[in-house]
């Protein structure tokens, strides 16, 4: 499999050289673009909110399912206009210098055919490539020992993806997802962001965690901030809708007053609740428990959309996510992140479609 065209090679290259030599030169704001495309600043007209739900893949050819076409035309069917796609490649250890990928990577050939098949289906793209552990646990864990050679691992691997994504029209892209463990280093950052703007010409995003977003050195580098919504607002189990959107409130005013300070949009680049009791006191847990609770994850659904309508900060989420592929899911799809079928895709409807 060919990785890098002839463009992304040279602009690694540079992208190395860049890091090697520690510049930590900010790369062009969105105003300041050659191809005079707005930013996503608070109020910025053109952009409307985003209303997504994420199609993540677990192997190789899991975009070129036979499902594929129906989860597509699903999500439309919600009133979502935006889906996320997440090529996801791999490293052993959080102390490793490099990524791979293995049998759980979605092809090259299976993600052009996804986006071509989203674009048909009237359905723009967020491209969220992520990198995670062969064996397990959390990207936030991943600290190498040989920064450099980690940093211009990365490079290749996210310049790869901005070329792709470029070349087929994509109309956001995220140059990283919760990489805590390196993303407070603002200089390397700055060189992987550049190295991505030469690769790929639309509005970048960086997916931050939710107590990671605070620590970002680079959103001035970016289009939008990202975070990946997973604060948890219960103690207890509860389906109380207005319970829940009072917990929301402290959380609405904290990032209003972020979005000024750097004058960028918040796009919710993940949000989601599982269908499980005590769902709502830790979302981002795939098994917070083994009883069913569509109400619980509906009025998750609900509180988070009655508390942001209308706030001009916020750029629109993308949902955790669609069905898991046939055969694939370790979660039973009764108690999974899945919106399909239950009381939350109603949710959903009643506000996208509306």
């Amino acid at each position: 499999m060919t990785l890098f065209g002839r463009t992304a090679a040279a602009t690694v290259a540079a992208a190395v050289l860049a890091l090697t030599a520690g510049c930590t030169t900010t790369g062009a704001r969105p105003a300041d673009r050659p191809d005079g495309r707005p930013g996503d600043r608070p109020g910025a007209a053109a952009d409307e909110r985003i209303h997504g739900i994420a199609l993540p893949s677990w192997s190789a050819g899991d975009y070129d399912s036979p499902a594929a076409g129906r989860y597509l035309r699903g999500i439309a069917a919600t009133g979502a206009r935006w889906v996320s796609l997440t090529p996801t490649w791999y490293q052993s250890g959080v102390h490793d210098a490099s990524m791979r990928t293995t049998e759980e990577t979605a092809s090259d050939a299976s993600l052009r055919r996804i986006i071509r098949r989203a674009h048909a289906a009237g359905l723009k793209v967020l491209l969220k490539p992520h990198v995670d552990l062969t064996g397990g646990g959390d990207r936030a864990g991943i600290r190498p020992a040989d920064r450099d050679a980690w940093f211009a691992a990365y490079t290749r691997f996210i310049a790869h993806y901005a070329e792709l994504a470029d070349g087929l029209g994509v109309e956001r892209f995220s140059v990283g997802t919760e990489l805590a463990g390196t993303s407070r280093d603002g200089g390397r950052w700055r060189a992987v962001i550049r190295a991505v703007r030469e690769a790929y010409a639309g509005p970048l995003v960086y997916a931050a965690n939710y107590d990671e977003y605070e620590r970002i050195p680079f959103w001035d580098a970016l289009d939008l901030i990202g975070v990946d919504a997973y604060w948890p607002l219960a103690e207890r189990p509860t389906a109380d809708a207005r319970r829940l959107g009072a917990a929301w409130r402290p959380i609405t005013r904290e990032l209003a007053a972020y979005s000024a300070r750097h004058h960028r949009r918040i796009l919710f680049t993940e949000a989601g609740y599982v269908s499980q009791r005590g769902a709502t006191t830790a979302p981002y847990s795939w098994t917070v428990s083994r009883q069913p609770a569509e109400a619980e994850q509906a009025a998750a659904y609900q509180a988070l959309l009655t508390a942001l309508d209308g706030e001009r900060w916020w750029a629109g989420v993308c949902w955790w996510m669609w069905d898991d592929w046939p055969d694939s899911g370790e979660t039973p799809a009764r108690l999974a992140y899945s919106p399909h079928g239950k009381r939350a895709e109603e949710v959903l409807r009643r506000w996208w479609r509306t």
